[in-house]
């Protein structure tokens, strides 16, 4: 798929089942996300990789955090915490690293570690990997974080999970452009 095509038509994939991408596609995948715009060439990001089994010792670590919310969560709940992980057979956690620095805003390296996670996307779309960017609550919770070794300079970003599609994704939505694009001054 040529790269104008994978950035104009690319959509997420929800629903993701086995087989996950091969190790040359993450490779490619992973590299893309090594190309994000970056100002200062800081690099301000690092990404987990979560896959087989070690995607159920993550969703325990969702349950520790649903439980140090709620110690009486239902069973239920505590199922759904435990699956999460089990959504796709590879999730990325990604990370930004937002340390001081004296021309480059913590703004920017946030944005910078998102715009890896944006090129980590388009790559799998173009390499016909089913993806999907997610954050929610367990982004944020701090035994998350510290389960997961998230240093105080630092921010989970979002998790992509990636995987092959249960479906056929759906056509991208034709947008109007002149709804999101506006002439400056304006006349």
């Amino acid at each position: 798929m040529d790269a104008i095509t994978a950035l104009t038509q690319r959509v997420s994939s929800g629903k993701l089942t086995e087989p996950g991408p091969d190790q040359a596609q993450c490779e490619l995948i992973y590299k893309a996300a090594l190309r994000a715009a970056d100002h200062g060439c800081l690099r301000p990001w690092r990404f987990l990789t979560v896959a087989g089994d070690d995607r159920y010792q993550l969703g325990e670590l969702y349950l520790q955090a649903g439980l140090a919310d709620d110690p009486e969560l239902s069973e239920a709940r505590q199922d759904k915490f435990k699956a999460m992980p089990l959504r796709a057979p590879l999730v990325v956690v990604a990370i930004a690293r937002c340390a001081e620095h004296p021309k480059v805003p913590r703004e920017e390296m946030l944005i910078s570690a998102g715009a890896g996670v944006q090129n980590m996307i388009n790559a799998a779309f173009a390499l016909g990997v089913g993806a999907y960017w997610r954050t929610g609550a367990m982004a944020y919770h701090s035994v998350v974080k510290q389960g997961l070794g998230i240093a105080d300079d630092e921010e989970i970003v979002g998790y992509l999970y990636l995987g092959t599609p249960k479906v056929s994704p759906r056509p991208a939505p034709e947008l109007d452009i002149d709804d999101f694009f506006t002439p400056w001054p304006a006349k």
